[in-house]
């Protein structure tokens, strides 16, 4: 039976001298070849985690097995077999988007003309090739995020470890990392990324983990995170109607400049032909990750 991709028990660290607990008791199973997505608010844990499963960083209790390696006892191993692009990782100014992705795969061991082959590759899958020997102090922020992710997806390694690999970028090039992303899953490995996109974890997502204050709070797929919420539809209701009104055809959750009313499929009904006579503006949609998330974080995240 193959080891799991990443399997930890009771995983938790502490920073200075115990006053700061970044992750405590974190236990979790990803089994399968596919994207794991860890979600969180800022400081949830996140990047530290990424940290301890690269062994970047020694964790304070608990184990930690990296497809079937030890991170503590065969941190070796485990970095013979990962890929990392962190969320601090920066491009170097005198050189181009080719000389990053040559000289990685170089030092990590592989041969000049595989290397050439490969940093083709991977620099044409991410629109880099027009712009492979201009340096990178003269490209755009998000061109130079696209380096960082050549630079990892080029090794090929078991597991990929992305921490927020689609920060800074427009729309399209968003949705070309994704596409690479499940070819990555589909043709080599495994992947574990980060983000703070909601759409990004449910269109990518085999399984997301929701991290808050170094705890988790929900673990498992897209449609299982989703019916944590008893209510399957949401209505954004833009005027015409008072809060004390729209509570009897649901849960009602105040957001900017409108309100909120989770409900089921025949309550949302009845509120939009009601809106209709009225020539109010509603609006009807599926509950969504955005809508678990937000829910656990403001509700699960009470301590």
């Amino acid at each position: 039976m193959n080891a799991p991709i990443l399997k930890t028990i009771n995983l938790s660290k502490i920073y200075r001298k115990g006053k700061t607990k970044a992750l405590t008791g974190v236990s979790l199973e990803f089994n399968n070849q596919g994207v794991l997505t860890l979600l969180g608010r800022n400081g949830a844990g996140k990047t530290t985690f990424l940290r301890i499963i690269s062994t970047q960083l020694m964790p304070t209790e608990g184990n930690v097995c990296v497809l079937g390696y030890d991170v503590v006892k065969e941190a070796r191993a485990v970095r013979k077999n990962i890929a990392v692009m962190p969320q601090e990782g920066a491009t170097l100014p005198p050189l181009t988007p080719w000389d990053h992705v040559y000289f990685t795969l170089r030092i990590k061991g592989v041969e000049k003309d595989i290397a050439k082959e490969s940093a083709t590759e991977v620099l044409e899958k991410l629109d880099l090739m027009e712009y492979k020997h201009i340096h990178a102090d003269r490209l755009s922020g998000g061109l130079r995020q696209r380096i960082l992710v050549a630079m990892a997806m080029a090794c090929k390694a078991r597991l990929l470890l992305l921490d927020e690999p689609t920060l800074g970028l427009d729309p399209l090039s968003r949705r070309k990392i994704w596409k690479i992303v499940r070819e990555y899953c589909k043709n080599i490995g495994s992947v574990i990324l980060t983000t703070h996109y909601l759409d990004e974890a449910e269109v990518l997502s085999d399984q997301i983990v929701i991290l808050n204050n170094g705890r988790i709070l929900a673990n498992g797929t897209v449609d299982q995170l989703r019916s944590l919420i008893e209510e399957k539809i949401k209505v954004e209701v833009y005027n015409g109607f008072s809060a004390e009104e729209l509570h009897s055809y649901g849960r009602l959750v105040p957001v900017a400049d409108r309100l909120r009313v989770l409900t089921n499929e025949k309550s949302a009904q009845q509120l939009v032909n009601e809106a209709i006579k009225r020539g109010a503006r509603v609006q009807t949609s599926p509950i969504t990750l955005d809508d678990v998330f937000v829910e656990l974080s403001v509700n699960g995240g009470q301590e």
